[in-house]
């Protein structure tokens, strides 16, 4: 069984505490078929990016007002759906079994539509640091975000672990020089490993997460029978 030391956790939302997948989608779509755009490639392309920097790629050739109009059309349509928006299995447990200063929700969604959904999913009571798009200049797959979320938790990126579930955030974690773990709640293995992932485990409810040394260090177990063999995990 992998076990993995750090000084603190930076966690991304959605995909890993919040399964938000479904509203991702019906949004999406909707806004993919304002443009004539492939519902599945919008969705595909804007997994674990804000919506912004989404926007301003997919719609190249738009002026900076239009991108500024549907990045909050995205935005709007996504604060009013929340139904099926709920925790992800082990979410909970894992928030409670961190100290609240040793750990920081990293997620490329506004500060209002993190806010809609960690309420909705029954998680907001437990969030003590966050880090939103609504925080930072440059989205993941920019280190930005995590090197924020570290700096929260005034530890250096290099004694975090992340946990991710996009492509984006596992490249933008491990250029701002931390650790990623990453879940396969949205993602395939291939996916993750090629953007640099340490270690894969199935979601939140596979991790058991204890205080090893208290105040100074977590200690965090994986099973075995869901890591995939890496070279680098010996």
């Amino acid at each position: 069984m992998p076990r993995i030391l750090c000084r603190g956790l930076l966690i991304d939302m959605d995909g890993v505490l919040v399964d938000s997948t479904g509203a991702i989608a019906r949004v999406g779509t909707r806004w993919a078929g304002r443009h004539n755009l492939d519902p599945a490639y919008v969705i595909h392309f804007a997994h674990g990016r804000m919506s912004p920097d989404s926007v301003r790629e997919l719609l190249a050739g738009a002026s900076p007002e239009v991108h500024r109009e549907e990045a909050l059309w995205m935005e709007r349509g996504e604060i009013e759906d929340v139904a099926g928006v709920v925790a992800l299995p082990g979410a909970r447990a894992l928030l409670a079994a961190v100290p609240a200063q040793q750990r920081c929700v990293v997620t490329s969604s506004t500060r209002p539509l993190a806010e809609v959904r960690l309420q909705a999913s029954g998680l907001s009571d437990l969030i003590t640091h966050i880090v939103t798009a609504s925080d930072v200049r440059r989205g993941k797959p920019d280190p930005e975000p995590y090197q924020k979320g570290a700096a929260l938790l005034r530890l250096p990126p290099a004694d975090c672990v992340v946990i991710e579930d996009a492509a984006s955030g596992t490249r933008a974690a491990k250029t701002a020089g931390a650790r990623v773990l990453g879940v396969r709640t949205t993602s395939e293995d291939a996916a993750l490993l090629a953007a640099g992932a340490d270690w894969i485990a199935n979601d939140c409810a596979s991790l058991h997460c204890t205080l090893s040394n208290p105040g100074r260090e977590l200690l965090i177990e994986v099973p075995d029978r869901e890591v995939p063999s890496l070279p680098k995990m010996s």
